[in-house]
C-alpha cells in the first residue's frame, strides 16, 4: 500500500484495504460514480460518500507532494539543505508543519531583520543569544559601532530585530502560540459606530463574543461578510502575557544574564509583530475553512435534494410564468420538454380579463393535449393560482407550483439562447419552468447552482472548494439516474461520467448527423469518445428501445457476457429473463462468482434485471397553499399553515407558506423528542406562525405538532 493510501485511510478511518483499491483507480483516471458503482470488490463496497472523500485527500496529498518538491529545490538552491532536514520535510505529510520547515529558508522581502544583517549585526545577535553570565549587552554591542550604526543603542535594536524573527521562524515557538490560540482564542464583533441603523442585519453581532473552536460555520460567515461590508470590527482574543511568558521559558536559559533583558525585548516584539498576527491569520484562515466546508456541504446537499426531485414524467404540460401588470407567459410543451406554443394572458390586476384569459388557456389545452400546469411561483403566482381554480378544463389538471429560482438567469444564458433563438427571454423563462415539472434534474442542470436559491453564504465560501463540492453533487445525481443518449442535453451528458464538455457536445453532434443512437456500441464511434472513456461512461447512458435489452438498464458492457450466461444456464434470452421474475428467481449468484466478479456487483446487476433503467426519484407531490393568505401582511401569529421547505441552512429551514416571502423554522425549533427533526428541499408540512416582523419582512416559524411522529 502506498504511503498516501495509508495516511488517507488514517484520515478518514476508512479500511486501508478499500482505500488502496480506490487510490489506485482513482490515480489511474476512474471517475468517482463509476468507482463507487462498478468497483465494488476493489474498493470493499466504498460508497460515494468515502469515494468523494478519498478523492479530495488525494489531491490533498498531491498538491502537498508537490509544494514538497518545490521547497526542497528552493533550498537545495541556497546549499543549504542537509541530509537531516531533508529527511524531516520527505516525511512531513502536514501542510503546516511543512511551511514551518520551510519558513526559515523562504526568500524574504525586505524586514528589519535583514536590514540588520546588511549592517553586519547578526554576529552580536548571535553573542547576545549565548546568555554568557557577565557579560554586558552594551559593551559587546561597541564593536559593532561605525559609520551605519551610530550608537550603542542602534546596534542592539538591530540585533533584537534579527533574534525577533529567528523567534518567529522557530517551530516550537510558533506551537506554543498555536497552543494558546487553540485552547483559548475567542472571536469578538462590535458594531462600527454610525453604521448601526445602516448595518442592521448583523445586529446579532454587534456584541459578539465566542471560543474561535466553537463558532458556527453561519455566524462566522455572517461576521466576515459584516467586516468586509464596514459595519462590524472584528478581532481575535487570547492571553498575550501568557503565550509570551511560555516562549521567553523556551529561549532564555540563563534568566541572571543581563543579554536575557535583550532576549525577552525581542520575544516580546516578535511576539505582537510577527508571530500573533501570523497564527491569528492562520486560526482565523482554518476557522473559516471549516466554515466554509460546513457551509459548502449543506449548500450541495440542497443542491442534491433539488437535483433529485420527483419529475412528473413524460406529460404533455402548459407552463405558465406569473405576472401582474405584463400579463402572464404561457407556453405549451410536449412530452420531451419541446416548444410548441406559446401566449400572453392577462388574468390578474390592473387587466383582470378573466373570460379572455381562460378561453386561451382552454384552447391550448385542448390543442395540445395538455395533462399538467405548472405555475412558477414568482410575482403573481397566488392570483393566477386562484384564478386557475376557477377555470373548468373539462377533466381534472393539476396544478405544480415550481419553484423558478434562476429561470431568470437561465432564460438570458448562451445555453437558452441556443435552444430558442428565435424566442424572447420571457418565453425561455416560462419554458424553463416547465420543463423543471417534467424533468428538474434535466433542466436544472443548465443553471449554475449558486443561482438555485438553496445556498447558505455562497458567495462567501472559498469558490473552488464550492466548485468542486458541486460538481461532486451534480455528477452523483446525473449518474444515479442515468441519461437517455438520445434525448440528453449538452449540459446534461457534460456530467456523466468520463464525458466532459467537448465529448458531450460530440455525442450530440453525432446524433444529429447519424440519427439516435440504437446501441452503446456505437458511442465508440463517436470522435475523441476513446475506450478508457467509453468504460468509463457508457453505463451511466441509457439508450432505450436499443437492440440490446441491456442497453436500457445500468448493467455495464462488460457484464453483458455474464447475463448472457446466465439467461442461457436457465434456458431463456435475456429479454426472458428481465420480464420473468420465475426465470430470474431460479439464477443462483454465487455459481457465477470468480476473481473479477463478486456478490456486491452480481447483486446490483440482478436488482437492475429486476427493474431496469429504473428512476431512483420519488413520485411528485405538490402543496395546497390557503387561498386567504397572499402577502405578508395576511399573516398573524399562531396561524396553522400549509408550506413546502425551499432551502435549509445551519440555523434553520426555509419555508414557502405561499406569500413571496419564506418564513424561518429556527434550527433550536427543529427539535422533538427523537432528536433533531431532518428536513429536506420539496418536503411539504404544516407550520405555525410564531413571529411576523413586517418592517424587516421576515416570518417566523414552527413545525406544527400534526407534523411529529
Amino acid at each position: 500500500m502506498s504511503k498516501i493510501a495509508e495516511l488517507i485511510a488514517r484520515d478518514l478511518r476508512l479500511p486501508a484495504a478499500g482505500v488502496a483499491g480506490a487510490v489506485n483507480l482513482l490515480d489511474d483516471g476512474a471517475t468517482v460514480p463509476f468507482v463507487s458503482r462498478y468497483r465494488k470488490e476493489v474498493t470493499g463496497g466504498l460508497d460515494d460518500v468515502a469515494l468523494q472523500d478519498i478523492d479530495k485527500r488525494l489531491r490533498y496529498y498531491h498538491e502537498l507532494e508537490k509544494r514538497r518538491a518545490t521547497i526542497l529545490k528552493s533550498i537545495e538552491s541556497q546549499d543549504k539543505l542537509t541530509p537531516e532536514l531533508a529527511a524531516r520535510i520527505n516525511s512531513c505529510y502536514d501542510a503546516t508543519v511543512l511551511e514551518d520547515l520551510y519558513l526559515p529558508f523562504k526568500p524574504k522581502r525586505k524586514t528589519r531583520a535583514e536590514a540588520a544583517r546588511r549592517l553586519g549585526l547578526e554576529p552580536l545577535a548571535r553573542l547576545l543569544m549565548k546568555q554568557v553570565p557577565g557579560q554586558k549587552p552594551a559593551k559587546l554591542a561597541v564593536k559593532y559601532v561605525n559609520d551605519n550604526v551610530p550608537d550603542t543603542a542602534t546596534a542592539l535594536a538591530g540585533a533584537r530585530d534579527i533574534i525577533a524573527e529567528w523567534v518567529s521562524e522557530n517551530s516550537r515557538a510558533r506551537d506554543i502560540v498555536r497552543r494558546h490560540f487553540r485552547s483559548e482564542a475567542f472571536l469578538t464583533s462590535h458594531f462600527v459606530k454610525g453604521k448601526e441603523i445602516e448595518g442592521r442585519n448583523y445586529e446579532t453581532y454587534y456584541d459578539f463574543r465566542c471560543r474561535l473552536r466553537n463558532i458556527r460555520s453561519y455566524q462566522l460567515l455572517a461576521i466576515k461578510r459584516g467586516e468586509d461590508a464596514g459595519y462590524l470590527r472584528v478581532a481575535t482574543e487570547v492571553n498575550d502575557e501568557a503565550a509570551i511568558q511560555s516562549i521567553v521559558a523556551y529561549f532564555i536559559s540563563n534568566r541572571t544574564a543581563e543579554s536575557a533583558v535583550e532576549i525577552r525585548a525581542a520575544v516580546e516584539d516578535s511576539y505582537k509583530r510577527l508571530i500573533r498576527p501570523s497564527i491569528e491569520n492562520e486560526f482565523i484562515a482554518q476557522a473559516k475553512r471549516k466554515a466554509d466546508e460546513e457551509s459548502i456541504a449543506n449548500f450541495a446537499a440542497n443542491v442534491r435534494q433539488l437535483l433529485f426531485a420527483p419529475p412528473l414524467g413524460h406529460k404533455r404540460i402548459l407552463a405558465i410564468d406569473p405576472g401582474m401588470r405584463t400579463g402572464c407567459k404561457v407556453v405549451c410543451l410536449d412530452e420531451n420538454g419541446n416548444l410548441l406554443a406559446h401566449d400572453v394572458i392577462y388574468p390578474n390586476a390592473p387587466h383582470n380579463d378573466l373570460t379572455g384569459a381562460g378561453t386561451t388557456l382552454l384552447d391550448l389545452v385542448r390543442r395540445y393535449d395538455s395533462r399538467a400546469i405548472a405555475l412558477g411561483n414568482g410575482t403573481g403566482s397566488r392570483e393566477t393560482e386562484r384564478f386557475l381554480k376557477k377555470v373548468n378544463f373539462g377533466r381534472h389538471i393539476d396544478v405544480y407550483m415550481v419553484n423558478e429560482d434562476g429561470a431568470s438567469i437561465y432564460s438570458a444564458s448562451q445555453v437558452a439562447r441556443d435552444e430558442f433563438p428565435n424566442e424572447d427571454v420571457t418565453v425561455r423563462g416560462a419554458v424553463s419552468i416547465g420543463r423543471r415539472l417534467l424533468d428538474p434534474l434535466a433542466e436544472l442542470i443548465k443553471i449554475d447552482p449558486k443561482s438555485l436559491g438553496v445556498g447558505q453564504y455562497q458567495h462567501d465560501v472559498d469558490q473552488t472548494m464550492l466548485r468542486d463540492a458541486l460538481n461532486y453533487a451534480v455528477e452523483g445525481c446525473v449518474n444515479s439516474v442515468g441519461v437517455d443518449v438520445n434525448t440528453a442535453s449538452v449540459q446534461l451528458l457534460t456530467h456523466v461520467s468520463g464525458l466532459g464538455e467537448v465529448l458531450a457536445r460530440n455525442i450530440v453532434e453525432y446524433r444529429r448527423e447519424h440519427g439516435s443512437f440504437t446501441s452503446r456500441m456505437q458511442l465508440l464511434d463517436v470522435p475523441k469518445l476513446g475506450k478508457k472513456t467509453f468504460t468509463q461512461a457508457v453505463g451511466f447512458l441509457r439508450v432505450p428501445g436499443g437492440e440490446n435489452p441491456l442497453d436500457n438498464s445500468a448493467v455495464h458492457p462488460e457484464r453483458y457476457s455474464l447475463v448472457e450466461r446466465m439467461a442461457h444456464d436457465v434456458g431463456c434470452s435475456v429479454s426472458e429473463l428481465i420480464t420473468d421474475a420465475q426465470l430470474r428467481s431460479r439464477v443462483n449468484i454465487d455459481d457465477y462468482i470468480d476473481d473479477t466478479v463478486g456478490r456486491p456487483t452480481l447483486n446490483d446487476i440482478m436488482s437492475e434485471l429486476e427493474k431496469p433503467g429504473r428512476d431512483p426519484r420519488e413520485t411528485i407531490s405538490h402543496v395546497e397553499f390557503d387561498d386567504s393568505i397572499n402577502r405578508i401582511e395576511d399573516i398573524s401569529e399562531g396561524m396553522i399553515l400549509n408550506g413546502v421547505v425551499t432551502n435549509v441552512t445551519d440555523f434553520g429551514a426555509f419555508v414557502d407558506i405561499g406569500v413571496h416571502t419564506d418564513g424561518l423554522i429556527p434550527a433550536s425549533k427543529l427539535h422533538n423528542k427523537g432528536g433533531v427533526v431532518k428536513l429536506h428541499l420539496s418536503q411539504i408540512l404544516k407550520v405555525r406562525v410564531t413571529r411576523v416582523d413586517l418592517d424587516r419582512g421576515r416570518i417566523g416559524l414552527a413545525i406544527h405538532r400534526s407534523n411529529r411522529h
